[in-house]
């Protein structure tokens, strides 16, 4: 898809534009990708862990979404697939995971993540919350745990709950 990143001075017109292309790129293919990649992280090593983060999960901040606008949800769904990406560019020599199904994933994630870029508008802001959550989450789980697989498998678990909820969220935008 064609970068269709919006000026602050964007005309009325062509900002619509921009919108309705990223609206058939998300209804025609956000879920695809979406049902890829949670495949494969749920492929990449065995059963996801029944241990909970230390970190509570930003439930207010998914309803508070819910209600927003088209384009702040657009925003939310970029920022969360960035911040999600952010978190495996960690230490990973722990991971017993399947190598090319983690190589996959994040290929998947950051093709995801470029088109919803090219969406959101470079004036729009990213949510301070989700980016202290992500923040608090590599903080408390990965570096306490200092890169365990264990760590590894408890940002493996919330990576799933949040690509879920994601596909939820996109599923309510049409």
């Amino acid at each position: 898809m064609a970068a269709c990143a919006g000026l602050e001075s964007e005309s009325p017109r062509l900002r619509m534009q921009r919108v309705c292309r990223c609206c058939d790129w998300i209804r025609n293919h956000y879920g695809l990708l979406s049902a890829e990649y949670l495949s494969l992280l749920d492929q990449m090593g065995g059963d996801i862990t029944e241990q909970d983060a230390p970190v509570l999960s930003p439930t207010s901040l998914y309803r508070h979404i819910d209600d927003a606008e088209f384009e702040d949800k657009v925003r939310f769904l970029n920022e969360t697939i960035y911040q999600i990406k952010k978190q495996f560019d960690g230490n990973m020599k722990a991971v017993t995971w399947d190598k090319k199904n983690l190589d996959d994933f994040l290929n998947i994630l950051e093709r995801q993540f470029e088109n919803l870029n090219s969406c959101v508008s470079p004036a729009m802001k990213p949510e301070r919350r989700l980016k202290r959550y992500f923040k608090k989450l590599n903080r408390k789980v990965l570096r306490k745990m200092n890169y365990s697989a264990q760590a590894w498998e408890l940002i493996r678990k919330e990576t799933q709950r949040h690509l879920q909820r994601l596909e939820i969220l996109v599923g309510k935008m049409y």
